[in-house]
C-alpha cells in the first residue's frame, strides 16, 4: 500500500490522515504535495473552518521511510534535499493557513512526525501518546522546523535535550509545558480535536485569522511594530461585518453565526 494523505469532513471541518500502514504512517513525497493542496484547496473554501490533520490506525506519524533515507544516500544529495523541501512547504502552508489547524495524536509522534504536530495551531493528544525527536539516534540532525519549534516552545535546555538525546516524551509531561493542548483518553484524541474544532467553528473566522497571523509575527517584531499591527487588525474586525453580528448577539443575549 502507498503513502497517502485521506481527507474527509466532519461538518465544517477538514480531517486530513496519515496513511501508510506498512511503515506506520512515515511521511513522504506524495503526503507533503497533497497536504500542500488540500490547504490551497480549503483556504478559499468558505465552507471548511477548520483543519485537522491526524493519523490512521492509531498511530500518528513515525517520521520518515528509514528505507527510503537510505536508498537515498545512494543518490545526489539534491534528491534528499528536493524531499524535504515539500514538508517544508507543507510545514510552512500549515503555519500561513489563515485557519485553526488542530494535530489529533495518538501513538507515536516521531521526528518528521513531532515536527508536525508542533507546527499545527494545536495539539490533542491521547494520554498514552509518546513524541520522540529520534534524529540523532540515527546520525541526523531535525527538518520539518522541528527545532525551530521546540525552541520557542519550551526551555533551551529541554529542547536541547529532547533533539540532542532523542528520548521520549509523553503528552502528560508536555501538556504541563503547554506544548499539548489538550489530553485525551486513548482512541479519543480526534474526537475531542472536532470538538475543539466545533468551538472554533463558531466563532468569526476573520478574527482567528488575524489572532494566527499576529501571533506569527509576535516573535520578530518590536512591541512598537506589534501595536500597529494590532491597531490594524482590530479596527479592520471592527469594521467588519462579522463585529457587527458578535456585539449584536452579545447586547442581547444571542448566539451568533458568522458568516
Amino acid at each position: 500500500m502507498t503513502a497517502q494523505l485521506l481527507s474527509t469532513s466532519e461538518g465544517r471541518t477538514l480531517v486530513l490522515t496519515l496513511s501508510n500502514p506498512e511503515f506506520r504512517n512515515a511521511l513522504g513525497p506524495e503526503m507533503y504535495a497533497a497536504g500542500v493542496e488540500a490547504l490551497s484547496v480549503a483556504e478559499s473554501n468558505p465552507d471548511v473552518r477548520s483543519v485537522v490533520i491526524t493519523g490512521a490506525n492509531s498511530i500518528f506519524s513515525a517520521g520518515g521511510n528509514l528505507q527510503r533515507l537510505q536508498n537515498n544516500r545512494q543518490l545526489p544529495p539534491e534528491h534528499q534535499a528536493q524531499s524535504i523541501e515539500g514538508l517544508h512547504n507543507w510545514i510552512e502552508a500549515i503555519r500561513t493557513f489563515p485557519k485553526p489547524v488542530v494535530a489529533a495524536v495518538e501513538g507515536p509522534a516521531a521526528g518528521a512526525g513531532f515536527s508536525l504536530a508542533l507546527a499545527c495551531d494545536m495539539i490533542v493528544a491521547a494520554r498514552n501518546s509518546v513524541f520522540v525527536m529520534a534524529y540523532s539516534s540515527i546520525a541526523l540532525s531535525p527538518d520539518g522546523g522541528g527545532s525551530w519549534s521546540l525552541s520557542r516552545a519550551v526551555p533551551r535546555q529541554l529542547a536541547t535535550e529532547l533533539l540532542m538525546c532523542g528520548e521520549r516524551i509523553g503528552a502528560e509531561r508536555l501538556q504541563q509545558l503547554g506544548v499539548v493542548n489538550r489530553l485525551a483518553d486513548a482512541g479519543q484524541a480526534l474526537q475531542q480535536a472536532l470538538q475543539l474544532c466545533e468551538l472554533l467553528n463558531a466563532r468569526a473566522p476573520n478574527a482567528l485569522a488575524s489572532i494566527k497571523d499576529l501571533l506569527a509575527d509576535a516573535d520578530d517584531n518590536s512591541l512598537t511594530t506589534h501595536l500597529a499591527r494590532e491597531r490594524d487588525h482590530f479596527v479592520k474586525n471592527l469594521h467588519h461585518p462579522n463585529a457587527g453580528i458578535g456585539i449584536g448577539a452579545f447586547l442581547n443575549k444571542k448566539n451568533p453565526k458568522y458568516d
